[in-house]
């Protein structure tokens, strides 16, 4: 009899095992938004993002299972930045990456509960 109870406990842990993994709730996907001052295409704001993402995985960050980047390209058009902008913030970010002096003024008039993160480089608090 102790052989059937072990078999039937044991079958019925088995079967179970798959649906205890699937249970297991993943872990949250942080978002974190850029907003640059240049055409998707340029070789230069494309290796700062390229080494940002680097950095954030060598922290343990990887894109799709823990942090989503969404990143907005705008030219030195003053109106092109304010409309990323407006698009970036409507995305819910719970961080912004203000590539350049350009993109922070924009954003700080959309929002101040989103955390800005700038390039150090220029002068945020003479900007506004």
């Amino acid at each position: 009899m102790r052989r059937r109870e072990f078999i039937r406990l044991f079958s019925s842990t088995v079967v179970a095992w798959p649906l205890t993994a699937r249970a297991q709730q993943s872990e949250r996907v942080r978002r974190i938004g850029i907003l640059n001052p240049a055409s998707a295409n340029d070789p230069v704001w494309q290796a700062r993002i390229g080494a940002f993402q680097q950095e954030l995985a060598l922290l343990g960050w990887s894109i799709g299972r823990n942090v989503r980047i969404d990143t907005r390209w705008a030219t030195t058009d003053a109106d092109e930045i304010r409309r990323q902008a407006t698009e970036l913030i409507a995305l819910a970010p719970e961080v912004i990456l203000s590539a350049a002096d350009a993109t922070l003024p924009p954003l700080l008039q959309l929002t101040r509960t989103v955390p800005i993160v700038f390039a150090v480089g220029f002068d945020p608090v003479g900007a506004g």
